[in-house]
């Protein structure tokens, strides 16, 4: 079944590659208030025709038309760092010689 959905897409203002993608006509009015408390103020960052043939980054189509469908939004949360990464905070800071 072809699917088109003209979606717009708004970056958190609080947490970097934390998306919102929402159905453009709607905008953000359905989105839960403790979801938007965490998210931030909105930003857009673009409006789409989203088909199942789209190319997104970090989802799919199929994905977020079906969040967008049953929840009124799909939330993209940003990408799990790697736990090498995350020694790295561990590690001193302070050189020994």
């Amino acid at each position: 079944m072809k699917q088109h959905l003209i979606v717009e897409v708004f970056r958190s203002s609080k947490h970097d590659g934390m998306y919102l993608y929402v159905e453009k006509s709607i905008g953000l009015k359905k989105i839960p208030e403790e979801l938007m408390a965490r998210f931030g103020k909105g930003i857009s960052a673009m409006t789409m025709l989203l088909t199942n043939e789209s190319k997104l980054a970090r989802a799919t189509p199929e994905n977020v038309t079906k969040g967008i469908r049953e929840k009124g939004f799909y939330l993209q949360l940003p990408p799990v760092k790697d736990e090498y990464l995350l020694d790295l905070y561990k590690t001193p800071t302070q050189a020994v010689y």
